[in-house]
Order: structure tokens, then C-alpha cells, then sequence
């Protein structure tokens, strides 16, 4: 079970803040560091000082970390064009040695797309499934080849192709709960499938609907990775669960019934059967970055027990 951290800097964090948690993360061992691509705090929080970009973040970490993985859940499709984005994830990948993953999703928070000027078109589906087949066919054409695409949203005339990625394949994410173009999307173009605070009910009825989608193109289910992302407040007693519940605003029962909350055993517990329905990576989401015990705890008591 790969164990990975998962921010949401949009909530309040510095570019400090982050590169705190992810140098914890790797000394800490977990096997990667993740982050939210979002512009406008959700909920009460204040968003103080302000956002900060995914991949300019992650071009940072890139320089400042050596060995864990670094990514998105998700990039938003409707903030970068593909072309765009395709340069800017190759060039990531080679400042971090080949450590880049990508999640890919058509966007979804209309208010932050209000706040800062960006279009929110009304078909974000099709534009994704173009953006897929844009980046991954830029990423995959021949050096010394060029690139064409004519789609319904984007054009691309006789592209270079260039940058390359460092990896020969850039492992590309997709998730959430849709029944039909979801599992779709992810069997043509994902080497992952991560459904998000979804339980583990709902989780394996997703994952065999990719499985089941994965095949119907003559792919076997069992090429891509499962994982989940689940909210995390793991404390050593009950006290200290209920602390941390109340810091991120959140009641104990509530985050115990919907993610990774209580004791290292208890959550330990949770993990397993999320295990048995086919997840094989975790993405714990944390909302108190400062606290730091969390993530030693979690490393030290949880880790250890699953392998």
C-alpha cells in the first residue's frame, strides 16, 4: 500500500508552507506529495496569503526534493490550454529527474473561474477528453516529428512536439464518481483511477465499472493503479483525534464515518478495507499543514503496519 500526502493550499498556505510538508513528507517516507489546483478557498477559510499555483509549486519541490513523487489531484482542464500544459508538466518532470504525475479534471469550481477572469465553458467533458488525447500525443510523437490535432475545441497545426518529459511515460490520473464517461475516459488514458471521499462501497462499485471499461477496449483492469483520497485526523488517543477534528472544523463521527480518523489502529482497520476492494494507494488529505505530529504519526504507526 503506497501512502501518499495530498494538500489543498487554496485553504491558506505559503509556497514555505508546502515546501515544509513535502520535505516532511520525504524524510517521513511516504511516496509522494500532492496538491489541489484550486484559486479560491472553499468553506469559512480565509485563503490567507493567497494562493499559490500547482505547477509553480511543484517546480519548486521539483528542485528542493529528491525522491518522492510530486502532483496533481486534479489540474483543472478549464485553467491551462493543452499545448500549455503538455510544456509546462514535461518541463516539471525533467527539473524533477522524472518524479512528475499528472491528474487531469474538467474543473468543476465556477466561483474561482469568476474571481480570476477564466472562462467556464459549459461543455468541460469534451474539452478534457481533448486535452487527453492533446498532451498524451504530444508527449508520445517522435523527436524530430510534428504534431497534428483538429478536434471540436482545440486546433494544433504541425507542432514540435517538444519539450519531452524525463520519463518515457508520465503517469496520468483520473478520478471521480461519474457511472458512464468516467470509467470511459480513464480506461483509454489512465495509469491510475483515484476516487475521492467516496466510501468503500462506492469505491469498489467505481473501480469495477473502470475495470469493466478498461476491458471493453481490450485492456485488462488490472493495468491501472486504485487509489482513494480520504481525509486524515489520526491521533494517538481519543483527545488528541477530537483536537485535531476541531482544528479543521470537522466532528470526529462524521470524519471517522467518511475517512481516515481515530487511533493508527483504527485507521490501520480502515485502510484494510479499502485494500480488499482493490485500492492500492491511499491519498491522505491534510488540512492543518502546520501540524506536522500528524504526519510522524501517521508515519511511524500507520505506515509500518501495511507493509
Amino acid at each position: 500500500m503506497d501512502l501518499r500526502i495530498f494538500t489543498e493550499p487554496q485553504q491558506g498556505a505559503s509556497y514555505e508552507t508546502l515546501l515544509t510538508v513535502a520535505k516532511a513528507t520525504e524524510d517521513l517516507g511516504f511516496d509522494a506529495f500532492f496538491r489541489s489546483d484550486h484559486y479560491l478557498a472553499m468553506g469559512s477559510a480565509d485563503g490567507l496569503p493567497g494562493p499559490t499555483d500547482a505547477w509553480i509549486t511543484l517546480a519548486g519541490l521539483a528542485r528542493e526534493t529528491r525522491r518522492i513523487r510530486l502532483g496533481t489531484l486534479m489540474t483543472a482542464g478549464t485553467f491551462r490550454l493543452p499545448g500549455v500544459l503538455a510544456i509546462q508538466v514535461a518541463q516539471v518532470d525533467q527539473m524533477s529527474g522524472g518524479r512528475v504525475e499528472l491528474g487531469l479534471g474538467a474543473g468543476w469550481f465556477e466561483e474561482e473561474h469568476r474571481a480570476y477572469g477564466i472562462p467556464f465553458p459549459k461543455e468541460k467533458f469534451g474539452r478534457l477528453e481533448e486535452q487527453l488525447e492533446i498532451i498524451t500525443g504530444l508527449w508520445e510523437t517522435e523527436q524530430g516529428k510534428t504534431f497534428t490535432f483538429d478536434g471540436t475545441y482545440y486546433q494544433l497545426a504541425d507542432s514540435p512536439a517538444l519539450p519531452k518529459p524525463a520519463q518515457a511515460k508520465v503517469p496520468v490520473l483520473i478520478g471521480g464518481h461519474g457511472a458512464i464517461r468516467t470509467p470511459r475516459l480513464a480506461a483509454k488514458y489512465a495509469d491510475e483511477f483515484n476516487i475521492p471521499f467516496a466510501s468503500i462501497e462506492d469505491s469498489e462499485r467505481q473501480f469495477g465499472r473502470v475495470r469493466a471499461a478498461a476491458e471493453a477496449i481490450g485492456r485488462k483492469g488490472e493495468d491501472l493503479v486504485y487509489s482513494n483520497a480520504l481525509v486524515a485526523c489520526v491521533g494517538k488517543d481519543d483527545a488528541e483525534v477530537a483536537r485535531r477534528a476541531a482544528v479543521i472544523g470537522r466532528d470526529v463521527a462524521e470524519l471517522k464515518a467518511n475517512g481516515l480518523a481515530g487511533s493508527p489502529a483504527e485507521v490501520v482497520d480502515k485502510i484494510g478495507r479499502y485494500a480488499a476492494i482493490g485500492s492500492s494507494r491511499i491519498y491522505f488529505q491534510i488540512l492543518d499543514l502546520d501540524d506536522l505530529d500528524q504526519l510522524e504519526l501517521i508515519s511511524s504507526q500507520v505506515q509500518p503496519q501495511l507493509g
